[in-house]
């Protein structure tokens, strides 16, 4: 499992699932780069991973703008010399009614969640294809097979998108000795699904704790998600031991999906 000598580029690693994916590939010897349009958040993200004695930098990026996901790619280029392994995290949503959806919504989110992750898989491919290698981990959530209690269908057509993209973007690159593979977390203890169950937890007249409690209520394992849960599969498809697995999704939702 060791990655010593990779160079790893993470977006959204700002907090959440993305400062868990970072802090992790670093811990398993990789040189992390935390992407993030706050780059504090990313600077913060990264002063933590340095703690493993590895190199490990923050820098700007925002992934819903092609030139800014070009310019990130080039960057780390240009200070390692190469690019083995790129997680694309960043994301965003809201709650919100299917009708109460509006154009804004759909463009918002696609513009990070779907658009961004197909230009930052394309720029790492491009650097990778040189290599002769690489690994890109796409970000996408269970919402995306069909999940009925997510945020919203627009960010669950955005997930839908980017399962196809890996599936898609495995077969065009695989003669490269690129393996293009996604995650699909289930219910995850972060930043945004806080703000999620506070606006619904106000809906339902209840407190915040109570909305968590029967929103992990039909796991079978019975508990949500650490962000750590996520970055152990990241850390594990970035790694040798998965060198012969591409194009697959994989759910890590302790049970609550099993397609």
């Amino acid at each position: 499992m060791t990655l010593q000598g990779r160079i790893a580029l993470i977006t959204g690693a700002g907090g959440g699932i993305g400062e868990a994916i970072a802090l992790a590939l670093a811990e398993a010897g990789a040189t992390v780069v935390c992407a993030d349009i706050n780059v504090d958040a990313a600077n913060d993200t990264a002063a933590k991973a340095a703690q493993h004695q590895v190199p490990a930098s923050g820098i700007q990026a925002e992934c819903g703008d092609v030139t800014s996901i070009n310019n990130m790619v080039d960057d780390v280029v240009k200070r390692h010399g190469r690019l083995d392994i790129i997680v694309n995290n960043a994301g965003v949503t809201r709650s919100a009614y299917i009708m109460d959806l509006t154009e804004e919504d759909w463009d918002r989110i696609h513009r990070v969640n779907a658009k961004g992750v197909f230009f930052c898989l394309q720029a790492a491919a491009r650097q990778m294809i040189e290599q002769k290698e690489g690994r890109i981990i796409n970000i996408a959530s269970i919402a995306g097979r069909g999940y009925k209690d997510t945020s919203n269908t627009v960010y669950a057509a955005s997930k839908g998108a980017v399962i196809a993209m890996t599936q898609h973007a495995a077969h065009q690159l695989g003669r490269h000795n690129i393996n293009v593979n996604a995650i699909c977390p289930g219910l995850t203890t972060t930043a945004i699904i806080e703000d999620l169950m506070t606006t619904r937890a106000a809906e339902r007249g209840i407190s915040k704790e109570e909305m968590l409690t029967r929103s992990a209520r039909p796991i079978p394992i019975g508990r949500a998600n650490d962000p750590s849960d996520i970055a152990a599969m990241a850390v594990f498809l970035a790694s040798p031991g998965a060198r012969n697995i591409t194009g697959q999704s994989y759910n890590v939702d302790g049970g609550l999906v099993t397609s």
